[in-house]
């Protein structure tokens, strides 16, 4: 059913296929880390905060490399539902623990490590409110902190470039950009796709539900996040302009 002139190919919000959800990154959002910052894409909101640590994982010490790690986790009411906060259950979910491997994955793949020193940076990412796309939005806020950081406490020259997340799928035949959560729910095809500003990819993540997809969608889908990465990244540089070196 369509209300008034509305296109049939608009979405719940207003937006047309290949619009991003509206982007906020406030930085300095807490006063005791190195860097920090809160991302807000549409109505999911994440807090990021990077740490440096003079100390490296057992495996590297000795060798003069550093590190890059990460932390996520999901505040209970940041969902429709409660859920139980996972320290009290005494581990990790398999979720959870993917989405931090991925955003670890994510940012080393953008610092010089060996040029960090033995330090390790920490970037903590935690979800105050979820509406599709909290992985991609912690990736891509996760940046921001740690670049935060590296500036401040001049290592500017470390990063290597810049690293972004964002969602694409399929809903109702149609190609969408930027998924929330009610779009994400139903979608027929969706992807999650991490790239750099160089134009090279850390995961594409792609499920089908249902009827397979093929390589000629798959490219076309790819297309379409380098649209939406390219966004980020300027959103990006605009919040790191304001960083006091």
């Amino acid at each position: 059913m369509s209300i008034g002139n509305r296109s049939p190919s608009a979405r719940a919000d207003g937006r047309g296929p290949t619009d991003t959800r509206p982007v906020t990154i406030v930085l300095g959002v807490q006063k005791w880390a190195e860097g920090s910052c809160r991302i807000r894409v549409g109505d999911t909101e994440v807090l990021c905060a990077a740490t440096i640590g003079d100390r490296v994982p057992p495996h590297l010490r000795g060798k003069g490399s550093g590190w890059v790690t990460a932390e996520y986790s999901m505040l209970p009411r940041a969902t429709a539902e409660r859920t139980e906060r996972e320290s009290v259950k005494g581990r990790l979910g398999g979720r959870t623990h993917e989405i931090q491997r991925l955003i670890a994955r994510s940012l080393r793949g953008v610092v010089d490590l060996g040029k960090l020193g033995e330090r390790t940076v920490t970037v903590d990412c935690d979800v105050l409110q979820a509406d599709g796309g909290t992985r991609c939005a912690s990736i891509t806020g996760g940046y921001v902190a740690l670049a935060a950081a590296l500036m401040t406490y001049g290592m500017e020259r470390l990063l290597i470039g810049k690293v972004a997340g964002v969602s694409v799928g399929v809903v109702d035949g149609i190609a969408l950009l930027d998924l929330d959560y009610g779009e994400d729910s139903r979608a027929e095809v969706d992807f999650n796709v991490v790239g750099t500003d160089a134009g090279t990819y850390v995961e594409l993540q792609g499920t089908a539900e249902g009827r397979p997809f093929d390589r000629p969608r798959v490219d076309a889908l790819l297309d379409l996040a380098n649209v939406g990465l390219a966004r980020l990244f300027e959103s990006q540089s605009a919040a790191l302009a304001t960083v006091r070196r």
